[in-house]
């Protein structure tokens, strides 16, 4: 899937690590499956909260969020007026329907882009969008250079396998003072940019593979990582289809800028805590509630945590009580790099992380052209599981949504979302998503209809994600599903009945498995919101 989300770039964001281990669940998978007596029917708390959890009731909180960004700036983004009005609707929401509320404040360094310039100055002229066509890599140097482009060892044909300036070799012919252009794949950025450096390149360029790989689309533009020292030259990243232009190019000649500055970003994540339920199974619910700053975010993540929203009140009106104590969470910072989560993590003692037992995930659930597309807790489908009991998150979903005979598609454990520290710390994780910037394929429009060739969501990170950029058809669904995850993890129960008669349902043996000590090493999943390589 991966380009990654997370184009700013930040400093001081800290992770918290070592052997710990996380609580698990123990519960029924399903609950109220058969048919019920009386008035009654299916009276299992998943079968209530699925009722009362609608498409409606959670675009009024939509719209809520619009109307906050259209007062703000057009956005909701982390440190502004408009995320902290988003904050105070949700906490007053969330204050009416019975919840302990508190904000966690932290803050940190952002780097803002004041100058990103990668344009083409001969044989033509044409000038390429931030944020579109390219974006700075992480730890590049500042600077404004023009120079011929060399392709250095590219593969535009076939299956498109790359070792592209891998080995000092690679640039034995390099011509000093021009830019190099290599292709992704293989070895860590940073070894392409030493290697360039090393030749004499006054700038580099790197292209996505463009190909399709186990997990994403590697054609996408996306945000890589040259390590956590900067590095001496102005870097980018593009698209396969720049590089592959650049690199047809007959004469190529680009001018290739970045300035920035740093800002200081003060913010908060809510809390919200049921007053009942074990602490020491403490399920998180969370998304992230910060928009990009170039649009107002209703489907990323306003879609997530609307639907967390609701899901929270209607738990209480319905007075659905759980066995283990949930946490609804709603992060900041998480578009500069998933900060307000990992912070989160980072101040908890191994006691307390001992006491988490589960994290579920939802950052964008109402995707316009949408797959249903849930966390690969196994690992089957992508070879990166998560800890364990994440498996048994997967297969919930899976088999709710079975049930209900909707299709789904794994989606992997890449790194690009909220759920990140939380399994990089032993906690079971799961979640489902709605796809972003990556195109529908043929085979999925025939299974989730929609748009082949399009995007999942066309206005991802844009301003025109707005209220209308919602699949109400499938918001709904996700919603269903977010509503039975959270009562089957909550082990939780209906203490106030609606109607007579009750439900005969039949009990799966659900085991949710304990999370381990071991945090998971996965370099693959970047450093700071980018890809480091590969």
């Amino acid at each position: 899937m991966i380009q990654r989300r997370k184009f700013g770039i930040t400093v001081g964001a800290t992770l918290a690590t070592g052997a710990l281990i996380a609580v698990g669940f123990a519960g029924p998978a399903y609950a109220g499956g058969g048919k019920g007596h009386g008035h009654g029917g299916d009276k299992s708390a998943s079968a209530q909260l699925r009722k009362a959890v609608t498409a409606k009731g959670i675009t009024k909180h939509l719209q809520a969020l619009q109307n906050i960004a259209d007062a703000n700036d057009g956005n909701r983004a982390a440190g502004t007026s408009g995320h902290a009005a988003s904050v105070d609707y949700f906490e007053k929401q969330l204050k009416k329907a019975g919840y302990v509320t508190s904000r966690q404040a932290f803050s940190y360094d952002k780097s803002v882009v004041d100058t990103a310039v990668l344009d083409l100055v001969a044989p033509t002229t044409e000038t390429f969008t931030y944020g579109v066509d390219f974006v700075e890599a992480s730890n590049a140097s500042e600077g404004d250079v023009t120079g011929l482009i060399e392709a250095v060892d590219i593969n535009l044909t076939g299956d498109r396998a790359s070792t592209s300036g891998c080995e000092a070799e690679d640039f034995a012919n390099f011509t000093e003072n021009n830019i190099a252009l290599v292709q992704r794949g293989t070895c860590d950025f940073r070894v392409k940019a030493d290697n360039a450096l090393a030749a004499g390149a006054v700038g580099v360029i790197i292209f996505n593979q463009g190909n399709a790989s186990e997990t994403e689309d590697r054609s996408a533009l996306f945000a890589g990582a040259l390590g956590e020292t900067i590095f001496s030259l102005p870097v980018a990243t593009t698209t396969f289809a720049l590089g592959e232009t650049l690199a047809t190019t007959e004469g190529a000649e680009v001018r290739l800028a970045f300035d920035a500055h740093i800002e200081t970003v003060n913010t908060f994540n809510l809390l919200a805590d049921t007053k009942k339920g074990d602490p020491n199974k403490l399920l998180v619910v969370g998304g992230h509630l910060d928009s990009v700053p170039e649009g107002p975010g209703i489907n990323d993540n306003g879609s997530g945590t609307a639907s967390i929203l609701e899901t929270a009140i209607q738990m209480s009106k319905k007075h659905i009580v759980p066995k283990n104590k949930i946490r609804f969470a709603f992060w900041s910072g998480e578009e500069d790099g998933l900060l307000g989560s990992n912070h989160y993590v980072a101040q908890l003692t191994p006691e307390q992380i001992a006491q988490h037992a589960a994290n579920l995930n939802f950052d964008m659930t109402g995707s316009p052209n949408a797959v249903r597309f849930v966390y690969d807790g196994d690992g089957d489908a992508f070879g990166t599981e998560g800890p364990e009991g994440s498996d048994a998150i997967e297969a919930v979903f899976n088999d709710y949504f079975a049930s209900q005979n909707l299709a789904t598609e794994p989606t992997a454990f890449d790194g690009r979302s909220d759920y990140f520290a939380f399994i990089e710390n032993g906690i079971p994780a799961g979640g489902l998503f709605s796809g972003a910037e990556g195109i529908k394929s043929e085979a999925q429009a025939e299974i989730f209809g929609g748009t082949a060739g399009e995007a999942y969501d066309p206005c991802y990170h844009a301003e025109c994600d707005d209220i209308n950029n919602i699949n109400q058809e499938v918001l709904g669904q996700m919603a269903d599903a977010i509503a039975h995850a959270t009562a089957v993890y909550a082990d939780a129960k209906v203490i106030k009945g609606h109607g007579k008669g009750w439900g005969k349902g039949h009990h799966g043996k659900g085991h949710y498995g304990k999370g381990y000590g071991k945090g998971h090493g996965h370099d693959k999943f970047g450093y700071k919101g980018y890809d480091k390589g590969r």
